[in-house]
């Protein structure tokens, strides 16, 4: 079955201004500019439900391939075909495999960090901020390798170039959304942009994609990856 409401599965609708609508899971009231064509509407924290466990994945992990461990976060249940979890996901595989790959960095802290800045990237940004999350989460990976700060100088263009470098890759290939085929994306450019600024040499595996069947949106023949 197509994912997309994760409620009823219908398709998603999206609306050119905000609304006030109440999450059917937790009940919180807020604004958004999604829901499905059935009325239902589910916040970002519970579409991200379960992705705690994005930490202990990666910590026993010591694969040096960003593309295997975002591929392991994919299969995971609290991973949906959409979503803003996509935005944590990038950063938390891409921190992962730096650091087996010799890369310097404090995994347990570095992760943290993911998780608490990736999750202030709200969903639906790809086409209503005109900076897709899983790119932007490339370049919150780059801050924290570099420590870049709104006051730092290297670290705070490497980290902007990182974004406009994965958000380039995303933009080449167009739209309408696919938070996996972007994923994919952000994460290869990712490897050559820490290759080539950083000196580590991450590995990666080549991408076929296997989730056409579950995208309603899916481009097909345009995708990159091979969509079967």
């Amino acid at each position: 079955m197509s994912e997309e409401c994760i409620i009823c599965k219908e398709p998603l609708e999206y609306l050119e201004t905000g609304e006030v609508m109440e999450c059917c899971l937790c009940h919180k009231r807020e604004m958004t500019r999604a829901r499905c064509v059935k009325g239902h509407y589910v916040c970002d924290e519970c579409h991200r439900k379960g992705m705690d466990g994005i930490m202990g994945l990666c910590l026993k992990e010591s694969s040096r391939d960003p593309v295997f461990l975002l591929e392991k976060m994919m299969n995971e249940e609290f991973c949906h075909m959409h979503g803003p979890e996509h935005h944590v996901m990038v950063g938390a595989a891409l921190l992962t495999a730096y650091g087996n790959a010799g890369g310097e960095v404090e995994l347990y802290p570095a992760l943290t960090e993911m998780m608490s800045r990736g999750r202030e990237v709200p969903g639906g940004v790809c086409g209503f901020w005109g900076a897709c999350g899983a790119g932007i989460s490339t370049g919150i990976f780059v801050s924290i390798i570099s420590k870049s700060t709104p006051l730092t100088e290297e670290p705070f263009g490497l980290s902007n170039l990182m974004t406009s470098k994965a958000l380039g890759e995303i933009g080449r290939i167009g739209g309408p959304r696919c938070c996996k085929r972007d994923s994919y994306l952000s994460v290869l450019a990712a490897v050559d942009f820490v290759r080539d600024h950083f000196g580590i040499e991450m590995e990666w595996s080549q991408v076929v994609c296997s989730r056409a069947g579950q995208n309603q949106q899916c481009i097909g023949k345009r995708c990159p990856f091979g969509a079967v």
